[in-house]
C-alpha cells in the first residue's frame, strides 16, 4: 500500500484527489491522509512513513491589477516559503517523493485577442505578477532537493475545472446558462479537467516519477465553443455571433478580464504526452460531467 500525505486541507484539488483514490477500484492500494498547513501545528506532524507528499496548499490568483505590499508578501510566504519548508521537512523524514502544484501562470499572462501564445518545453518562465513569481521561486527552492531518494515532481497545469471548482470556469458557466447569444471569438487555450488531473497525479505516484510535467486535456479549448457546450449541457441554445472581436479588443484596454477569457495561452500538445493514458475525458465529456 502506498501512503500519501496531502499537505493543504479543504483544497479543491486535494479533496478531489482523495475522493478519487477512495473509489472501489483502488481499494487496498493507497492510504491517503490530509494535513492542514495553516498555522504552525503542521511543523510537529510526523512525516515519516509516507511515500509521497502531494503539496496543494497555496493562495490562488484572484487579484486584478495592482496589489498591496502586504498581499504580495503573503503570496511569497504561502506559495514559496511554505512549499520549500514542507519539502525540506518531508525529505528529512525520509519521504520518497514530493509533488508540487505549480501553474501555467509561471509563463506569464495570456496573449491578447488575436495573438498566439503556444508554450513549448523550451519556453522560459516569464511571470507577469507576484503570484506567478511566487510559484517560480517555489520551484527554484525545491528543485535542488531532488535526488535518488527524494524525487521532486513539479506540475504546471493550465486552468483546472470541474464540478465545484473556482476561478474563471464558474463565471463562464453562469453566462452560458443565462445568455441566449455570445460573441464568437477564435482563441486557443489549454484547460485541464479535474478528472484527468487526478489520474495524472496517481500515475506520477504509481510510477515514482520526478521532473516537470505539463498535463492538459486532449483537445484545446475555444472560449465561445465552451460557452455553447455548457449551454447545450443544460438543454439550452446559445447562438455564437461573429464580428465582436474589435469591440473586445477595445474593452481589453479597460479590463484584464477580457484577455483572461478570450486571450490565447496553450501548451504544445506534445509536451503533455505521457507514457500511460491519463486523459480519460474529452473536453465535451468533461463539461457534461461538470455541469450535470
Amino acid at each position: 500500500m502506498i501512503k500519501i500525505l496531502i499537505t493543504g486541507a479543504n483544497s479543491y484539488i486535494g479533496t478531489s484527489f482523495a475522493t478519487y483514490l477512495a473509489q472501489p477500484e483502488f481499494a487496498g492500494m493507497y492510504q491517503v491522509d490530509t494535513l492542514d498547513m495553516i498555522g504552525e501545528a503542521w511543523k510537529s506532524f510526523d512525516f515519516s512513513g509516507y511515500d509521497t507528499v502531494y503539496h496543494v496548499a497555496g493562495i490562488a490568483h484572484s487579484d486584478n491589477g495592482a496589489i498591496s505590499e502586504e498581499r504580495a508578501k503573503l503570496y511569497y510566504a504561502v506559495n514559496t516559503d511554505l512549499t520549500v519548508a514542507c519539502a525540506k521537512r518531508a525529505k528529512e523524514a525520509g519521504v520518497k517523493q514530493f509533488i508540487f502544484m505549480s501553474s501555467a501562470i509561471v509563463y506569464g499572462d495570456s496573449a491578447p485577442i488575436g495573438k498566439s501564445k503556444i508554450i513549448t518545453c523550451d519556453t522560459p518562465v516569464n511571470p507577469a505578477n507576484c503570484y506567478g513569481d511566487s510559484k517560480v521561486q517555489a520551484e527554484n527552492g525545491i528543485r535542488p532537493l531532488d535526488c535518488d531518494t527524494f524525487k521532486v515532481v513539479i506540475l504546471r497545469p493550465p486552468m483546472i475545472f470541474g464540478k465545484g471548482s473556482k476561478g474563471n470556469y464558474p463565471l463562464l458557466s453562469k453566462l452560458a446558462r443565462k445568455l441566449p447569444v455570445f460573441p464568437k471569438v477564435e482563441n486557443c487555450r489549454s484547460m485541464l479537467y479535474i478528472g484527468n488531473l487526478v489520474e495524472f497525479v496517481r500515475l506520477m505516484i504509481e510510477n515514482d516519477e520526478r521532473g516537470t510535467f505539463w498535463p492538459q486535456n486532449p483537445q484545446y479549448s475555444n472560449t465561445s465553443d465552451v460557452i455553447a457546450t455548457i449551454a447545450k449541457a443544460h438543454g439550452k441554445r446559445c447562438v455564437l455571433i461573429p464580428g465582436f472581436g474589435w469591440a473586445l479588443k477595445i474593452l481589453a484596454h479597460v479590463t484584464g478580464l477580457v484577455n483572461k477569457a478570450f486571450g490565447n495561452l496553450a501548451y504544445d500538445q506534445e509536451m503533455s504526452v505521457y507514457k500511460l493514458p491519463y486523459q480519460k475525458y474529452s473536453l465535451q465529456e468533461a463539461i457534461e460531467r461538470t455541469e450535470k
